[in-house]
Parts: structure tokens; sequence; C-alpha cells
């Protein structure tokens, strides 16, 4: 047994579940930091705070779920072609995982922000939000596709 595509394969699965839970914790993360600091001028608001701190935390779960997508194709009899084609889409779904992720929590915290001055957002806010989750639904897609070719 050739020990390269089973070991390219885990490295794509740990990209791919590492890299898009490390986004949605950053982002998260961004956002609550945010909540914090409005809740002092808006504790009536929590609501809308929470609804958009938690929104980065759907990347990681793409990467779970990219997991799931992909835990077939390992096995003792994984090919070159399918180990590679785990770490490009593992590599893919982390990478845009991580940084939507990131960015998202940032509109996010902009977003809690002008909420806890006072501004009437929400709606407008979370449709803003959800563009940068956009590229981490495209790369979940494209996971789809490359395990089909696989």
């Amino acid at each position: 047994m050739e020990t390269l595509p089973l070991t390219l394969a885990f490295i794509g699965i740990g990209l791919l579940v590492g890299l898009s839970g490390c986004g949605s914790a950053m982002g998260t993360a961004i956002g609550a930091q945010a909540t914090v600091g409005a809740l002092k001028k808006r504790p009536e608001s929590f609501g809308s705070f929470i609804v958009l701190s938690a929104l980065p935390g759907t990347q990681g779960l793409y990467g779970f779920a990219g997991f799931f997508i992909l835990q077939d194709l390992i096995s003792s009899e994984i090919t070159l072609l399918q180990g590679a084609g785990v770490l490009g889409g593992g590599l893919a779904l982390g990478l845009a995982g991580l940084i939507s992720g990131m960015y998202q929590g940032k509109v996010c915290a902009s977003s809690i922000d002008s909420i806890g001055s006072g501004n009437d957002v929400f709606g407008r806010a979370l449709i803003l939000a959800v563009f940068p989750e956009l590229y981490a639904i495209i790369a979940f897609a494209s996971l789809f596709l490359i395990a089909g070719i696989l």
C-alpha cells in the first residue's frame, strides 16, 4: 500500500476542518468583542447582536460538512489522484472559510457598533454580512464537484 495518497488526503481533511474552524472562531470572536462594547450603550439590542456575532460560525460548519462529503474517499485503496483531489478541495474550502470568516466577523462587528450607536440597520447589515460568506459557499459547492469527479 502506498501511503502518499492517504497522507495527502489526511492533510487535506485537516486543512479543511482546521482552517475553516479557525475562520469561524476568529470571526465570532470579533463579533463578540463588538457586542460587549455595544451592550453598554444598548443592552436591549442583544438579540440583534447575538445573530450578527454568530453568523461567522457557519464557515466552520461548512468545513465539518465537507469532511462528510469526502470521507468515503478515505481508504487504504485511495489513488494518488483522489488524494490530491482531497488535498486541493480541502485547501480551497479551508482557506475560503478562514478568510471569509475573518472578514465576515469584521462586517458584523461594524454592524454591531452601528446598531449600538442607535442606528436602525439590522436588516441591511445582515444582508451585507452575508456577502463574504458567499465565497465559502462557492468553495463548499466546489468540494461537491471535486468529490463527484473523484
